[in-house]
Formats: C-alpha cells, sequence, structure tokens
C-alpha cells in the first residue's frame, strides 16, 4: 500500500527489495543504540555493514545511551546466588567465593592461582577463539579458567576438549546458569570479554560491580565502560 515514490533509494528500497530495517532508520523520528562508541562504529563501513551511510546521513537522529545492569540483583553484598557476601570495604568475602567456584568446576582449589573467567555466548563476534588460541600462555603463566556458556559447536568442543586435556587447570559449563553466572563474577579474578564487536555488554559491569578484572576488547560499549589501567587515567 505504499505510494510508488517510497520505492527510491530514499525510501525504502534497499538492492532492489523493501529494507525494513533501512526503512525503520529511514523514518524513525530518533535512533539509539546501547553504548556512544558503537553508535560511532556503525556509522563507519566496518561497523555498519552496508547502512553506515544512511546512519552518517541521520547523525544528527542518532545516539548511544549507555546501557546498564540491575544493581538490585547484581549486589555482591546481598547476593543469595553466591557463597560469601562482601563489599568494596571487606573484600575478603572474595576468596570464598573463589574457593567455592573452583570447587563447583573441579578445579585445583588454589588461591594463589589467577582464575580467569568467561561468562558468554560462545561465539565468533564475542572473540572467544582468540583465547582458545593463547589458552597455552594463560596456562603457563599458572592461570585457570572457568567456562559458563554455549554457542557454536566448534567453540564448545575446543573449550570442552581444552578442559579435557587440562583437569584442574580448565572448566566449562555448558548453557547457562544464573547462580554460576554471579558465582562467576564473585570468584573470577580477571572476566574476560574479548569481543570483536560489542554493542554495549554486560558482562564487564558485572564484573566491575563484583570487584574483578575486567580485561576486555577496545571496541562499543567495553570501551566506555572500563577505564584502561594506565598511569594517565588512574590520576584523572
Amino acid at each position: 500500500g505504499l505510494p510508488d515514490h517510497a520505492f527510491s533509494v530514499e525510501g525504502v528500497e534497499y538492492f532492489g527489495s523493501v529494507g525494513y530495517l533501512k526503512s525503520g532508520l529511514q523514518l524513525a523520528d530518533r535512533i539509539t543504540t546501547v553504548s556512544p562508541t558503537y553508535a560511532a562504529e556503525i556509522c563507519t563501513a566496518e561497523g555498519g555493514r552496508g547502512i553506515d551511510g544512511l546512519l552518517r546521513a541521520r547523525a544528527g537522529a542518532l545516539s548511544g545511551i549507555l546501557n546498564g545492569i540491575d544493581t538490585g540483583v547484581w549486589d555482591p553484598a546481598r547476593d543469595p546466588l553466591i557463597a560469601s557476601p562482601f563489599d568494596v570495604d571487606h573484600l575478603s568475602g572474595r576468596a570464598a567465593n573463589k574457593r567455592a567456584l573452583q570447587e563447583r568446576l573441579g578445579l585445583d582449589v588454589d588461591p594463589d592461582a589467577q582464575l580467569f573467567g568467561i561468562v558468554s555466548r560462545l561465539t565468533w563476534q564475542k572473540g572467544l577463539d582468540l583465547v582458545l588460541d593463547r589458552l597455552p600462555v594463560l596456562l603457563a603463566g599458572g592461570g585457570q579458567l572457568a567456562v559458563l556458556g554455549a554457542g557454536e559447536p566448534g567453540l564448545a568442543e575446543g573449550f570442552g576438549l581444552a578442559a579435557i586435556g587440562n583437569p584442574g587447570r580448565v572448566a566449562i559449563a555448558h548453557g547457562y546458569d544464573e547462580g554460576l553466572a554471579h558465582l562467576i563474577q564473585a570468584g573470577s579474578d580477571v572476566v574476560m570479554v574479548p569481543s570483536r564487536f560489542e554493542p554495549c555488554g554486560l558482562t564487564q559491569l558485572c564484573a566491575l560491580r563484583y570487584g574483578a578484572v575486567p580485561l576486555v576488547a577496545r571496541v562499543g560499549g567495553l570501551a566506555d565502560t572500563v577505564i584502561d589501567a594506565n598511569d594517565v587515567a588512574r590520576a584523572a
């Protein structure tokens, strides 16, 4: 029922058909996404994937509103899903959570091992193939890895084989478990989010809330929410 003039480059036409996403972006009063950096990234050829020209033309209507977490649900001082409550002034409780995480996943109970945690979809976008590729380096440095997630069969199999080949050092729980997700945040020393692109990401926000160091790629909302640990940033 659209008029003929709607089927144009300035309208809803997209490579000879009707582009519904393009139409929404073309006709919306405002366009929002979940972080300022991602809003800028989707205006580039790499990040826009074919609609970057339209987004650049509508830059005046485009904004990124940073995502957030429910701090009532993600509150280590009152979290019923972790082994021991703690807060910023009483961090000793993290040690009990680390031990509980190691025990639950069959990792060696070692308070001095640097425990890396991942809570993620197992996909190329999340950069988890990079973790598998560099896993020998992590383990050679005495690290442990706890993974919770599901996704691409190749990545799930890769982490599964890593767990079989490195008992006590690598563990994977397939699928999603809310309680385990909270325990990984509370017990890991480092939470990794090596995404190739990330509109915002929530995992790193939970890590910051639970006192785990977020190790992230400098993209999208990860760049907006995690401050690089250099002398200039710390002084500011």
